[in-house]
Parts: C-alpha cells; structure tokens; sequence
C-alpha cells in the first residue's frame, strides 16, 4: 500500500492550507472531484495531476448505485492523502446543475400538461438539493473548506477522464451516454494538457437513452441493466434492427441521428417507452422477475445490433475529421464492450483506451484532472502503460487488520508465508474445481472487477458458468463471465493483436477458432439459452453462445500478484485463462471491506475465501449459513 499521509505533508502554506512535498518541501495542488445526486455517486483525489484516491459511495453504504453525497468516499479520498479539507485548493463537480436544470424546465414545457406527474416529483429535490450544491458540498466537507467550487460540463468531465489517464500524447475524444445538461454525444482532440469538443448529438436525441428504452422494454432496470441487455443479445436474431433504424431513428452515414420521439415517453412520462412503441414491437414492457422469452432475447440483440452500427459510424466519423490514430471514449455507452471492440478490430484507429470508470462516477475523475491539466494549465506527459493505476485506487487493508478481524470472529484459516506459496495454493483449489473469493490490494474504481474483489474460477469446466451464476451469484443463468488471460497468452485463445492490450475487461473479442468445438448436430437449431447446453470451446465457461468473450488481458506491471497467480495456474492446467466475476451477489455492490468479503463468503457456494495471505475454507467455517438465513440476508438486497 502506498503511504500518501507520508508523502504528502498537510501545513500552512504563503498564509493559507495546503499540502506539500515531504522529501522536496514543494507546494502541491489538491484537487477533490465529485459526482452527485443523479446516479452512483463518487469522489477522487488529484494531486498535483495524479490521482491518489477514487471510489463510489455504493461500496461504503451497500446501496447499489448510491447517488446521495459520497461522503464516505469523499472521508476516504482524504484519509487516503493524510490531509483535511482546509489543505484543499479546488473542489470539482461533475456537471452544471444549473443548466440541467434549464433542460428540464424546457422539456416539461414543451410536453405541458403531459409531464406534470414527472414534474412534480422532481422539483422538490431539485429546489431542495440539487440547486444548492456549494452549500450541500460545503456541508459534507464539514464547513472545513473555503476554497472554489468548480462546475464542470458533463461532457467535459467524461471527455477529461478519457484522455488524461490514457497513454496518449494526443488522441480523439468519443464520449456517448444518456443525458448530461444537454449533450448525449460529443467528439473532439485531446493534445498535451488540452481538450477541445468539436461537436455534439443533443438530448433528446440519446444513443444511451435508446439502448435504456430497450432495458426497461424487455424487463430490466434502467441505468444499472443495460448490461443483462448486452449479455443478452448474443442468445437472439436481429430481427428488429431494420424496424428499429427505419421506425425509431433517422440514422446518418456520419453516426449523428435523430429519433422518433412518438416512440418514447422519457421526457413527459414515467416510464422509457410509448403506448405507440407497444404497438410496433406487438406487446408491453416484460414485467421484471417474469420468464424472458426468445422475444426478449430477440430484442436484445437488435438493439444491440444497432448501437454497434452507431459505435462504428461514429468513429469512422470521428477519425476523418481528427486525422487521430488513437481513440478514447468514456459515457455509460462506453462501457458496451462488444461495440468497443468492434471499433478495435473494424474501426480505423490504431489502438483505444476507454475509461474504466466510464459512467459517471468516472465523472469525478475527469472534472478534477480537467482543473489541473487545462484550467490551472499544468503540463502533461501522458504515462505509460497508463496513468490509471490499473483503477485500483480505492482502500486496502493490511494482512494484520485482517487477521484482527478474522480472529474477533472466531474464523478458521490459515496463513502463507510468501506472494509465492500463496499463489501455489490458490493455484491448486482453483484446479480441482473449487470456486475462490480473491480480494486483495486496493478495490476497483468502476463497474468492474479486476482482480482487486474478484471470484475466481476454472475457465476450463464446463458447467462452472451456470453454478457460479446459480450458486454463487444468485443470478439469472445466461449471464456470460468474463476470461481472465495472461497478456502474451491473449493472441492464442481470442482474435486479439498481439499488442492489444484490455487491462479494464472493457473488450470483447472472439474466441479463436482454433480453440473453438466442433458442434454437434442440433446446435444450430437450438435457439437461446438451450445453446448453453453445448461445449463450444476449450474454455467453455467463458466462451459466450455466440463464441465472444470479455477479455481482461493481465500483466505483470498493473497487476503483479493476480499474474503470478495466473503463471501458477498456466503451470498446473496448461491454461492461461481463469473465470474473473465480480465480489458480490446479485444486487449487491462489490465488496469493500473485509468483513463485506466474508459475508458474501458465507452466504453463497463459495469454496475458499483468500484475504490478503490468509486462506479460509468453507468447510472448515464452524458458522456457515443455512438456506433461510442466506434468503433472509438477500432480502434486504433490490434485486435488479
């Protein structure tokens, strides 16, 4: 763990708080960024550029998607540094509420009276919270903080924590979400310490807000099940997607659209879609929790379809008028791995980077960078392999903490000496089928797990998909995992170059055919999740239907111990690939604490736990839960 409260010293500073270097003696800029009050609220920390500090409020509370005020990660951002607000120079937010505010007033003007029930539950929070963000800010920094509050655009923010953590000198800029004050979409350069938006798709015109009328069409949560719509897709046939280009959107060769706005109800209603687009795709809304039906599956896949098409589109676009060899991209839609690869292996750039964080919690990230880098004009020298710290840049508990905790309630486990026995160990459980909770280091910054709060698992074993979504995450069964792979092992088992790297699981790419089955007679006619039922690879528990799968590619720079691990585990099996899922149940946020691993340990199927050099076997736990207690647990969980 990195000891920031030692390189940063706080002090009294030219008559005003600050911090400086400790070994230097040199003034340095604090810059706190925050994401609030919309969804998945998030803090980080700046320091003189880099970033010392990231995390989402849901890992403290264990509210999934938690937008209140991220005091808990806004403490930890702090804590982190050894420093107390005062020593602050700059507090960043994500976006202009004023000016969503202005968007929202249009909008419900312009379908008055049809939006009034949207309206009037809106407008309390908003004249109660929402516009007084200095105040709602000062107070969650403890009236401790007398600086500037600085309002970012939110595309902006997305744009700056594209390119500023990438490893680019120069680069194009694709940010594409829902809606932030007006823009959906925007593309631009980034160059040095500067970023410059060129152009934007304009709200209601949303590529984001038609992939969330589908999620809420075919039974999901919007803003959190937009990604059961991707790992849908795959299971259905693209039948709408000419329905959904010519009756939904005008479409144009540069990427840029425009949509039907009949069709949808987000800006006068309550809900995502219209009667009217009831009667195009012959029914309602799947009710949630229901059967999902090839019709559903169907649906998924043409949107999906679609979204690709503009991915691509835009890109193209984007190239011709930049002249960049290197893409970034950040916005909820960037987390569409299957478009995001797509764009890697047809599009016309050399290589792309995408924000880890790509939604909005990221958000806070790019507000604080921007300030340093383009606002205070600070140089830049873009870091190599990145400047993200592999996004683990959230808290870390020490071997003797977790010891302490695991010894106060009375655990059973044992203890490795040494990186080198603990990984022969795990290598071993791993190999004879056992199902491992791995937490280790720093937690994630974003959605994913990236071997930080991880359940790992053998890639080669057949029904290890279905137990591990059944038994372990509590989840819907055509749920496809992620591979993990050794970096110089990708090219060999997924169509990758050999020098495309996917350190963040933010691509997804084919499985080689030379690693693919032969396919028995009746797979092709089998139709959705019945495919399941067929190998159709060597490493069968990461190869989706449609033989695609969400690379994490893992080196030795970001991630040393999890690689070591991983050499362990080629030198047992002969496989490079292991199963990597997140630390969490369904409807739970990844873990963070300790004692929330442990938790998650008891109350599922899970084998071993490992925390830190400490081993702990499930049939060794002398409180393991029963059926009731685990479905009583759950309970308190929104399952969406």
């Amino acid at each position: 763990m990195i000891d920031f409260s030692r390189r940063y010293v706080f002090g009294w500073l030219d008559g005003s708080a600050g911090i400086k270097h400790e070994a230097t003696g040199a003034r340095m800029t604090a810059i706190l960024g925050i994401s609030a009050f919309y969804h998945d609220s998030a803090a980080t920390l700046v320091v003189d550029g880099s970033i010392v500090a990231a995390a989402q409020e849901e890992r403290f509370t264990r509210k999934k998607h938690d937008c209140d005020f991220p005091q808990n990660a806004v403490d930890f951002c702090l804590s982190e540094a050894g420093i107390e607000p005062e020593a602050l120079d700059y507090v960043a937010f994500y976006d202009k509420p004023l000016s969503k505010f202005e968007r929202l007033l249009e909008t419900y003007l312009a379908y008055v009276p049809l939006g009034y029930r949207s309206f009037r539950q809106a407008m309390p929070l908003w004249l109660k919270q929402k516009l007084h963000l200095p105040r709602e800010m000062s107070r969650g920094l403890g009236g401790r903080y007398s600086g500037r509050y600085v309002f970012m655009e939110h595309h902006q923010s997305h744009a700056a924590s594209a390119f500023f953590p990438s490893p680019y000198a120069e680069a194009a800029i694709l940010t594409l979400d829902g809606v932030g004050e007006w823009s959906t979409a925007c593309y631009g350069v980034g160059r040095g310490n500067q970023i410059e938006l060129l152009r934007e798709i304009r709200f209601p015109h949303s590529l984001g807000l038609l992939y969330s009328a589908f999620t809420y069409y075919t039974g999901f949560r919007v803003n959190s099940g937009e990604y059961k719509v991707m790992g849908l897709a795959p299971y259905g046939r693209p039948v709408y997607q000419d329905r959904i280009r010519n009756e939904l959107m005008d479409l144009k060769d540069d990427g840029s659209f425009r949509l039907d706005m009949s069709y949808f109800n987000y800006c006068q209603g309550l809900t995502m879609t219209s009667d009217k687009f009831d009667e195009l795709f012959k029914g309602p809304p799947r009710a949630p929790e229901s059967q999902i039906t090839q019709r559903e599956m169907d649906l998924a896949a043409s949107v999906q379809a679609v979204t690709e098409e503009v991915m691509l589109r835009m890109a193209r676009h984007v190239h011709r008028e930049t002249g960049m060899k290197h893409l970034v991209l950040a916005g909820g839609v960037a987390l569409n791995c299957v478009g995001n690869g797509r764009i890697l292996r047809e599009g016309p750039f050399d290589s792309i980077w995408i924000q880890p964080a790509a939604g909005d919690a990221g958000g806070a990230l790019g507000a604080a960078q921007f300030v340093w880098y383009q606002l205070l004009e600070n140089e830049r020298n873009a870091q190599q392999p990145d400047g993200q710290s592999a996004s683990l840049l959230g808290p870390e508990f020490s071997d003797d903490l977790i010891e302490s905790i695991l010894r106060e309630k009375g655990v059973v486990f044992m203890t490795c000496a040494s990186d080198g026995e603990l990984c022969d160990r795990v290598a071993q459980f791993i190999a004879e089928g056992n199902v491992i909770g791995w937490f280790q280091g720093r937690m994630e910054f974003g959605p994913r797990a990236l071997g930080g709060r991880s359940i790992l698992g053998d890639a080669r074993r057949e029904k290890m998909q279905s137990v591990m979504n059944l038994k372990i995450k509590f989840r819907e069964s055509f749920r496809p995992f992620a591979p993990l792979v050794l970096q110089e092992k990708a090219s060999d088992y997924f169509e990758m170059r050999e020098t495309d790297e996917s350190p963040y699981m933010l691509l997804v790419a084919p499985v080689r055919e030379s690693r693919r089955c032969a396919l028995p007679d009746g797979y092709e006619e089998a139709f959705g999740i019945e495919r399941l039922n067929y190998r159709r690879s060597e490493i069968p528990a990461v190869t989706h239907v449609d033989y695609s799968a969400r690379v994490q590619t893992v080196d030795s720079v970001r991630q040393p111990l999890l690689y070591q691990l991983m050499q362990a585990c080629h030198q047992r099996t002969d496989c490079p690939v292991l199963i990597n899922t997140s630390f969490n149940v369904r409807g739970e946020p990844i873990v963070c604490t300790p004692e929330d691993a442990y938790q998650c340990f008891l109350m599922t199927g899970m084998d071993v736990l490992v925390l830190g050099h400490h081993i702990l076997l499930k049939q060794d736990q002398p409180n393991q839960m029963g059926e009731a207690e685990r479905r009583q647990h759950l309970a308190q969980f929104e399952l969406d």
